[in-house]
C-alpha cells in the first residue's frame, strides 16, 4: 500500500550530516552516526522547536545509511496522517527507519496503536528505529500509556537552537543550496536588522532569493535594504 500513496516522499539530497550546523548538538550528531554502525542504538528520539534541523538530520541519517547499502524509509507523518496506518505494516524487515514529526498521531488512536506495534517489530528485528518530534515523549498527546513508554526506550534527544554565529553560517548555507552566494557581511546584517529566529531568515532569504532572480541582483546590503526598507 505505501507504495501506492501519490506523495513525494524522496530525500532532499542537499540534506547530510556533514552540512548541518551542529551548534551544542555535536552529542546528537554522533549517535546518528552510531545509529547505522553495528554498536548504535537501536532507537532514538529527537525533538525540538520549529527550524532545529529536525528533518534535516533524518533525511541526512538516511542518507548515510544509503551510502552504507542499507535499506531505509523516511515517513514524515505531517505528509502520511490522513492515509491508513497501514502504511506502517511489514517495515521491519527494513535496516533504518526514520519517523519524522510523530506528534501528529495525537488524537489518533489507530495510528498510536499501528506506531506503538511497530515499535515491538522492530525491536524483536534487531532494526534501528529514529523518530523526530516538537515535544519530548512525556509531553505528547498521546492517549495510549504504552506507546509513551516505547517512546522513550531509546535515548530522548533534544535539539537545541544555534547561536547568533551558527544562525549566520545556516544562512550562508541556506543560500548556497539555493544556488546563489550570501557574504558574511550581508548575512550579519539580515540577521541583526531584520530576523533573528531561523524560521523569519529562511523566509527573508527566500523573499531575496526570488527578488534578486527577477531583478539579475547580488545580495548586497543595499540590495538588500531596497527589498524590505522600499
Amino acid at each position: 500500500m505505501f507504495k501506492q500513496l501519490a506523495l513525494d516522499l524522496q530525500l532532499r539530497e542537499t540534506y547530510t550530516l556533514d552540512n548541518f550546523i551542529t551548534g551544542d548538538n555535536a552529542l546528537v550528531i554522533e549517535l546518528l552516526r552510531q545509529a547505522v554502525a553495528a554498536d548504535g542504538e537501536q532507537q532514538l528520539y529527537l525533538w525540538g522547536d520549529v527550524f532545529t534541523g529536525k528533518s534535516h538530520l533524518l533525511q541526512a541519517l538516511c542518507q548515510l545509511a544509503i551510502e552504507r547499502q542499507l535499506t531505509i524509509s523516511y515517513l514524515p507523518f505531517k505528509q502520511l496522517i490522513d492515509y491508513s496506518p497501514e502504511v506502517l505494516e511489514g517495515l521491519e524487515v527494513i535496516d533504518l527507519i526514520c519517523i519524522d514529526d510523530v506528534q501528529m498521531v495525537a488524537g489518533r488512536a489507530d495510528w498510536q496503536l499501528r506506531v506503538f506495534d511497530l515499535i515491538n517489530r522492530i525491536r524483536e528485528s534487531g532494526k534501528q528505529l529514529v523518530f523526530a518530534a516538537d515535544l519530548p515523549p512525556n509531553e505528547l498527546n498521546i492517549q495510549l500509556e504504552d506507546l509513551r513508554s516505547r517512546l522513550n526506550w531509546g535515548p530522548v534527544l533534544r535539539l537545541q537552537g544555534l547561536d547568533d554565529q551558527d544562525k549566520q553560517r545556516a544562512l550562508q548555507l541556506r543560500a548556497s543550496l539555493r544556488g546563489f552566494e550570501l557574504s558574511e557581511q550581508t548575512a550579519n546584517f539580515i540577521l541583526k536588522n531584520y530576523a533573528r529566529d531561523l524560521a523569519g531568515l529562511f523566509d527573508r532569504l527566500e523573499q531575496l532569493d526570488k527578488v534578486s532572480l527577477a531583478e539579475q541582483r547580488r545580495l548586497t546590503i543595499p540590495f538588500v535594504k531596497s527589498v524590505f526598507e522600499s
